[in-house]
């Protein structure tokens, strides 16, 4: 417990809250939780199950049948790949959930972890609670190749049991192509770990949805996470799955068995009928977040910061202005005289000081108020921070 501290933007809505209560109408535009509703068939369905008397018992650690299925299709219309619903998926109460089971499943303490460089707090934090050894890697801001494979091939990586990977990559917006996933697969081979593959933004704002079993031979070295949260719009719901060879789920499945009872039946419906939603579903709702990343740039242009436009996810991840010093106090002052919070982004590990990172999960209204707010302290403001 002594290697880990509660979560930065758990304790920054904290102080959201109490800035709110206070009625200063903080505008948050530091998570990634999307407040756009699930698909209204989705809804309809939870409804429907949830009247059930005989829907409200415990269920099978593994999710129903019909979710498997569901989910094996939904990979096979989306990726073009085939998993075995039977043997090769394990739906969770979130993918943030199965992070937590894949590490206790395959980690001793003082075992090595390969993190990205910024990259997601939580495999940091997990690999922490365990004992683990964390070695982060870096995510290359300014280079085609996003990840510098020859620099890892010649690094000792005999003590390494897991490695992390998260494409199209939270918080930078980083894509990855056939070519990068199939030398991670080559390395995790040659070097004997496992490759752990979080999805969870694939279908937001990215043309070419790519899964690491894509990949020939991914199967013996890789597992997958993908969540309904992002591209469903079913944060709350916690819903999501891990999908691998038949002996890695079973493992898994160890770990969770003893966390859980079951996921609520309903909600498992529910789930199945999210997976149908059909491409115009998906494509207003990746219109919408293109209209709000136009307004996102625009006040990001007002601090003077500047960004990459091929960013995928429900980010835009951006460098402040050179003459700010201390990132975490800029944000800071823009929280307290604007009103608006973005994230820093040291909190994603030390390649992300210097930058910010503002979330897409507000409406165009809510973006262009928080535009004005931001336009106002910049005409009354000169941050030397």
């Amino acid at each position: 417990m002594t290697e880990v501290s509660e979560y930065y933007l758990s304790r920054k809505l904290e102080e959201i809250r109490w800035m709110n209560a206070t009625g200063e109408k903080v505008i948050n535009l530091g998570i990634g939780s999307p407040d756009m509703p699930p698909s209204e068939e989705t809804i309809k369905v939870l409804s429907r199950s949830a009247l059930n008397p005989a829907h409200h018992g415990y269920q099978s650690y593994k999710g129903i049948p019909e979710l498997r299925e569901a989910i094996s299709l939904w990979n096979q219309r989306t990726y073009k790949t085939t998993l075995n619903p039977e043997t090769e998926i394990l739906p969770l109460m979130g993918s943030k959930e199965g992070i937590m089971h894949i590490s206790m499943a395959f980690l001793n303490p003082d075992d090595e972890v390969l993190v990205p460089n910024p990259g997601y707090p939580t495999y940091t934090s997990v690999s922490k609670l365990l004992g683990a050894k964390v070695r982060p890697y870096d995510l290359l801001p300014a280079s085609p190749q996003a990840i510098d494979m020859e620099k890892l091939k010649k690094e000792d990586l005999s003590k390494v049991k897991l490695m992390w990977i998260n494409f199209p990559h939270m918080p930078t917006g980083r894509r990855a192509d056939e070519t990068l996933l199939a030398a991670l697969v080559e390395l995790a081979k040659e070097k004997g770990f496992l490759l752990c593959h979080d999805n969870p933004y694939s279908l937001i704002l990215n043309d070419y949805p790519l899964s690491i079993f894509n990949v020939e031979g991914a199967g013996e070295v890789a597992i997958e996470l993908n969540s309904f949260s992002k591209s469903h719009n079913m944060a709350g719901w916690r819903l999501g799955w891990v999908a691998g060879m038949e002996s890695y789920i079973k493992t898994i499945l160890t770990v969770k068995s003893n966390f859980d009872s079951g996921m609520f039946l309903p909600i498992q419906h529910a789930a199945i009928q999210a997976l149908q939603n059909d491409d115009d579903w998906h494509r207003q709702q990746n219109q919408e977040y293109i209209q709000r990343q136009v307004v996102a740039r625009q006040l990001l242009d007002l601090l003077g910061c500047t960004y990459t436009t091929d960013q995928a996810g429900m980010f835009v991840w951006a460098k402040a202005p050179g003459h700010i010093k201390n990132v975490e106090e800029f944000v800071n002052e823009i929280l307290q005289k604007a009103k608006v919070f973005i994230s820093p982004g040291q909190i994603f590990g030390s390649n992300g000081e210097g930058y910010v990172r503002v979330s897409l999960c507000s409406s165009r209204d809510l973006l262009m108020e928080a535009y004005q707010r931001i336009e106002t302290y910049v005409k009354t403001h000169t941050p030397q921070l």
